[in-house]
C-alpha cells in the first residue's frame, strides 16, 4: 500500500512478469478504478439528493467529505512512522501555515470544483451527468490558449467541436424529456471550468509541496475546510442540520463517512491506474467508465430514453476519446522530436 508513490514502479521486475499475470493486474486496478468512481458517484448521489434523507445540505456534504480526507492523510501520515514502508508508506504532513496560505489560490478553485461538482449531480443526476459536466475539455483548450498561451491543433479543436454538439444535443433533449435542470447545467459548467482552472494552478503549487500530490490534497482540504465554515453559515446548511430528523442516525454518518472514504480513495485509485497502464489509457478507461456508468443510471432508474439522448452521449464519449487519443499522438511526438534530433547531430559529427 506505497501511497507515497503511487507513480513509482520497477520497470525491470515488470517487465519480468508474464503477460497473463501483468494483464491480470491490470485489469484489477482497472476494475477497483471503475467500483470506487462509480460507487462514489451513486453514493454522492443519495446524500445529496436522496427522498429517504431529505437533507438538502449540499455544502455539508462536501464539508464533511473533506474533513474525512484530512483526518484520513493525517491519520496515514502518523501510521507510516510506526508501521514498515513496505506496508504503508505514506508521506508526513504537518500544519504549516506558510503552505496552507501559498496553495490558497488553489484552495478557493478546488471548494468551487467539488461544490459545483455536487451541484450538478444533485440537479441532473447520474444519467445526464455525464453530459452536464462534460465541458472540462473545451475548458481547457480555452484556458490554456488565455492563460499560458498554448495552442491547439485542429483535431484537437474538432474533437472538442464534437463535444460541444453532444452538449447541446443532450440539452435538448432532456429538455423534451421534461427532466431538464438549467440549474444544473449552469453548476455543469461552472464544474467544468474549475476542474480545468483545478489542473493549471495544481502545476504552479506542486513546488510548495515538493511535488507531493498527497501533500498537496492534506492542505488542499486543510485549506478547505476551514473557508466552507462560513459558507455554511451564509448559506443555511447549519440551520437545516440543526432541523434533520436523522442527525443522530448511526446509518446516516455511516454513509458520509464511506461517502469521504470512496472520495479519498478515488485519488488513490487514479494514481495506480496511472501508474499500472498509463496517462493516456487511464482517461480512455475513465471515458469507457462514464459510459458505463450512464447505462447503469438508466438502467436503475427504469428510465427510457430517446436515440438522439443516446447520441449526444455517445457524441461526448466520442469526442472526449478522440481528444485523449490526439493529445496522447502529440505528447508522443514531441518526447521524439529531442531524440531525432541527437541522432542526426550524431550523424553530422560521424561525417565529420
Amino acid at each position: 500500500m506505497a501511497l507515497g508513490g503511487v507513480g513509482d514502479g520497477d520497470p525491470d521486475k515488470a517487465g519480468r512478469e508474464p503477460f497473463l499475470v501483468k494483464a491480470l493486474k491490470i485489469a484489477m486496478v482497472v476494475a477497483l478504478y471503475w467500483f470506487i468512481s462509480i460507487t462514489m458517484v451513486f453514493l454522492n448521489k443519495y446524500l445529496l439528493d436522496s427522498p429517504s434523507l431529505n437533507l438538502k445540505a449540499p455544502l455539508f456534504v462536501t464539508f464533511y467529505q473533506c474533513l474525512v480526507t484530512v483526518a484520513l492523510c493525517k491519520g496515514l501520515s502518523l501510521f507510516s512512522h510506526v508501521i514498515p514502508s513496505n506496508v504503508v508508506e505514506f508521506p508526513s504532513v504537518r500544519f504549516d501555515l506558510k503552505v496552507l496560505r501559498s496553495i490558497l489560490p488553489l484552495s478557493l478553485v478546488f471548494i468551487g470544483m467539488i461544490t459545483f461538482n455536487n451541484l450538478c449531480l444533485m440537479y441532473l443526476g447520474v444519467a445526464f451527468y455525464t453530459v452536464g459536466r462534460c465541458l472540462s475539455t473545451v475548458f481547457n483548450v480555452l484556458l490554456s490558449y488565455l492563460l499560458l498561451k498554448q495552442t491547439t491543433s485542429l483535431y484537437a479543436l474538432l474533437s472538442c467541436g464534437v463535444i460541444l454538439g453532444g452538449f447541446c444535443l443532450g440539452i435538448d433533449q432532456e429538455g423534451q424529456g421534461g427532466k431538464l435542470s438549467w440549474v444544473g447545467i449552469f453548476f455543469g459548467v461552472l464544474a467544468s471550468a474549475c476542474v480545468s482552472l483545478n489542473a493549471i494552478y495544481t502545476k504552479k503549487v506542486l513546488p510548495a509541496v515538493d511535488g507531493s500530490i498527497w501533500r498537496l490534497t492534506f492542505y488542499n482540504n486543510v485549506n478547505a475546510c476551514f473557508l466552507f465554515l462560513p459558507l455554511l453559515v451564509i448559506f443555511g446548511d447549519i440551520g437545516k442540520l440543526i432541523t434533520f430528523d436523522k442527525l443522530t442516525d448511526v446509518y446516516f454518518w455511516s454513509m458520509m463517512t464511506l461517502g469521504g472514504l470512496f472520495g479519498f480513495a478515488i485519488g488513490y485509485v487514479t494514481g495506480l491506474q496511472i501508474k499500472f497502464t498509463s496517462p493516456l489509457t487511464h482517461n480512455i478507461s475513465g471515458t469507457a467508465k462514464a459510459c458505463a456508468q450512464t447505462v447503469l443510471a438508466v438502467f436503475f432508474s427504469e428510465q427510457s430514453k430517446s436515440f438522439l439522448w443516446w447520441t449526444s452521449n455517445i457524441m461526448v464519449l466520442g469526442g472526449s476519446f478522440c481528444y485523449t487519443w490526439v493529445k496522447g499522438l502529440e505528447m508522443k511526438k514531441t518526447q521524439e522530436q529531442p531524440a531525432n534530433t541527437t541522432n542526426e547531430e550524431e550523424k553530422n559529427v560521424l561525417k565529420v
